[in-house]
């Protein structure tokens, strides 16, 4: 089954200030029934008023934290999309406050592949960091932030790995 037949007709609502980074998204995500919003306060209504299958929330210019609050309350899956906020104290901020998923905005041509992994993971009654920390290794965020990128959180991040392989091998045993 093809990533496009896996989104088509999830109700997407995706939150961007900028309008081309929407425009982009509502491209790549075509299939989908999209809910645009520019601002927190129209992504808050739409949260607040409507279900959706997944949230894109960008965290800069939108107090994209904030809506993943208001998203965890509603029991909407969100994943965190951004270029500015981009930094290790960020990725672990999305992780402990609930968000799905971490993404680039430089990797926003593949945004149909993690939401495909994140809704499959949610379907198995999975974690979707899984599927995450295979699409991006620590090598890529070792390009971007440096070979001690962990180090600042070191034992945050031992956690972390240890919790994705712990249930890796779980989900093995009961195979």
């Amino acid at each position: 089954m093809s990533t496009t037949s896996k989104l088509q007709g999830k109700k997407v609502l995706i939150v961007d200030d900028e309008a081309d980074i929407l425009e982009v998204l509502e491209e790549l995500l075509s299939m989908c029934d999209i809910t645009k919003a520019t601002t927190f306060q129209q992504a808050k209504k739409a949260l607040e008023t409507e279900q959706f299958d997944i949230a894109v929330l960008d965290i800069m210019g939108v107090d994209g934290y904030a809506l993943l609050d208001i998203a965890n309350r509603r029991g909407i899956t969100a994943v965190m999309l951004t270029a500015h906020a981009f930094t290790p104290a960020n990725l672990r901020r999305s992780i402990e406050q609930g968000a799905a998923s971490y993404i680039p905005k430089d990797e926003i041509g593949d945004i149909a592949e993690f939401l495909v992994d994140v809704l499959e993971a949610k379907e198995r009654q999975q974690d979707p960091w899984e599927s995450w920390a295979k699409r991006l290794p620590p090598s890529y965020f070792e390009r971007r932030w440096g070979a001690a990128w962990q180090s600042t959180d070191k034992d945050f991040w031992e956690r972390f790995r240890a919790s994705l392989k712990a249930r890796r091998t779980q989900r093995k045993d009961k195979e």
